[in-house]
């Protein structure tokens, strides 16, 4: 393969994973359907791109590289003290429900595809997670209720790596067997990735947590140990690196005193670049002959997995829980696979090829199959299943506040006092612990991170108010948040160093959002206003106290932040006031208390 035609392949990867990367966030749907589309596309349909000959002998060193740092980074997220918080339904789905799954998965894939018993079970771990990263874009487009939404949220964000560390055991086991001694083999497989992750994730924390690294080393020291401890545990017994790095992963999110939350997010980054180039080499390196040649078992395989498997699960998850049947209907029809099922499942194959399993070559095409067959339906059919059910949220009419500062938390507390959905977002622990103790929900993170678009709850959300100090902060919410909510819902507060500034050094409307009050302040006359006493009051209009005489009552002591219509329709001023406030309209506004 000559030089030009290397760069062109690699820069048509990048291109294409751009490209799918920007249409899922545009179109709201997981990326992973557009990178497997792209590969499948440049691939087995018009022979552009060839995996095997473009990398050679490094393409597989490379893809167990990428999965390893993949795993690592999703066991980051398994913290065991939230155990308790995520609820008994997600506890019973990510184990009893797992389970039925698994077995459900298994026993069809023997049957149908005539699958040998251990590469059914293998395929039964691979098929059963889900993951964030297609439940959270298609939970923002179907916006069913929060007991449902919050469900689905935290079983993909909980089974990722527990799917995973499970596959990676079962596929120990299974490569064991080929030796003179399988029982022994399993063993020394367990023990040493159990032990090498034990270890690697100890001395790693411990480093942290004493400062023998510098910060700017953090994110580069992760790195070097995940691929160290994965290369180290492999040289010293065959296969146990991936789960050395998911243990190890485990470990460190679970220690005390170690704070891995930057790594996390770095990590995340990473895996957003190693996804979308891996996704499409292997699907671009899918044989669709030998997926086609085992006719329809595999769309019936499909069909048991959406039709039986998951609402058996949910069966067994949710009895003697609150949940209607409506609920329960939803819970049973979305469960789309997603990243593990997809990286792991091609390391696996080739290592199965390898030790005589002529079958393992199915386990990339039949992976796939499902990913883009739960994906592609689940996706098309959610919001109208939700709608018809009667659990999908009305018009979403909740706010997302960008800052936890007194600001933020004064008018937070209004709005939740009236009823209205609220979250407070800001990366400032006190102001963060502050809001919890006011009882108000929030988010420890920047809302615009990658972290937060897997993990933020946006059920019931459809406004911005960008209540941040900083002016930066709030234009990148806006334009984060502007193709979820729409440019006319979005609004910041004033900033009066930017009004100052010629319009070449001045953000454009494009980026920043409406400007909240009327009058519209800066933060820090609103703080001042806060620290001279004033408050945030609701008043409800009558027909002998108008809008007339409320503003001849308080003049310029009170800054109009919202009205309420009589029928509970909110308005945010802005200038110029795009409503007339009458008798029944309920107004909110930060007053002065008046001169003595």
């Amino acid at each position: 393969m000559s030089e030009s035609h290397i760069l062109l392949s690699l820069g048509g990867i990048g291109a294409a994973a751009l490209a799918s990367q920007w249409l899922a966030w545009r179109l709201r749907l997981p990326a992973i359907l557009f990178l497997l589309l792209c590969g499948i596309l440049a691939g087995p349909l018009l022979g552009w791109l060839h995996p095997d000959a473009l990398f050679g002998p490094l393409l597989f060193p490379l893809v167990s590289l990428a999965v390893a740092l993949i795993l690592f980074e999703g066991s980051l997220t398994l913290h065991l003290s939230e155990w308790r918080e995520i609820g008994q339904v997600v506890r019973r789905m990510v184990t009893i429900g797992a389970l039925a799954t698994w077995s459900v998965i298994t026993v069809a894939t023997h049957y149908l595809l005539d699958f040998p018993w251990d590469l059914a079970l293998l395929f039964g771990t691979l098929t059963l997670v889900t993951g964030p990263t297609v439940i959270a874009p298609m939970l923002r487009v179907m916006r069913p209720r929060a007991s449902v939404g919050n469900i689905l949220r935290w079983e993909g964000i909980v089974i990722d790596p527990i799917g995973a560390l499970l596959a990676v055991v079962v596929f120990s086991f299974i490569i064991s067997r080929s030796g003179s001694a399988p029982l022994g083999t399993f063993a020394a497989v367990i023990a040493c990735g159990a032990s090498f992750g034990a270890a690697g994730g100890f001395l790693f924390g411990l480093a942290l947590r004493r400062h023998w690294l510098p910060e700017y080393l953090h994110n580069l020291g992760a790195l070097a140990c995940v691929l160290g401890i994965f290369i180290g545990s492999n040289q010293l017994v065959h296969e146990s690196g991936l789960l050395a790095v998911t243990v190890m992963g485990m470990w460190l999110a679970n220690m005390r005193g170690v704070e891995v939350k930057h790594i996390l997010h770095f990590k995340e980054n990473l895996s957003v670049l190693l996804i979308s180039g891996l996704f499409i080499l292997l699907a671009a390196r899918l044989d669709l002959q030998a997926l086609l040649a085992l006719g329809p078992a595999t769309l019936v395989l499909l069909a048991v997995i959406q039709l039986v498997a998951r609402p058996l699960n949910v069966a067994l998850s949710t009895f003697g829980s609150g949940l209607n049947w409506r609920e329960r209907g939803l819970l049973a029809w979305i469960a789309p696979r997603g990243i593990v099922a997809a990286a792991v499942s091609a390391i696996f194959a080739e290592r199965l090829q390898q030790q005589g399993y002529a079958q393992a070559q199915l386990l990339v095409p039949l992976t796939f199959l499902v990913i883009i067959g739960t994906v592609v339906l689940q996706s098309a059919t959610a919001r109208p299943l939700a709608r018809l059910l009667g659990i999908a949220e009305p018009a979403a009419r909740g706010f997302l506040i960008v800052g936890a500062n007194p600001v933020a938390r004064a008018i937070g507390k209004a709005l939740h006092a009236q009823g209205s959905r609220v979250l407070l977002t800001d990366s400032n622990w006190d102001h963060i612990a502050a809001a919890r103790m006011d009882g108000l929900p929030t988010y420890f993170g920047n809302p615009a991170s990658q972290h937060a678009d897997a993990h933020l709850d946006l059920t019931g959300i459809g406004q911005l108010l960008a209540l941040s100090p900083s002016g930066e902060q709030n234009n990148l919410a806006c334009t984060r948040f502007r193709p979820d909510f729409g440019k006319a819902n979005l609004y910041s507060l004033a900033n009066a160093r930017e009004l100052r500034l010629s319009e070449k050094h001045r953000s454009s409307a494009e980026h920043r959002g409406r400007a909240l009050g009327l009058p519209a302040l800066s933060y820090g006359q609103l703080a001042g206003m806060l620290a001279r006493g004033a408050e945030v009051r609701s008043t409800t209009l009558t027909e002998a106290f108008g809008w007339a005489d409320y503003q001849a009552l308080h003049g310029e002591r009170a800054v109009l932040l919202l009205a309420i219509e009589p029928r509970g329709w909110m308005h945010v001023a802005s200038e110029p006031l795009s409503f007339s406030p009458a008798a029944g309209w309920t107004l909110l506004a930060l007053i002065e208390p008046a001169a003595q």
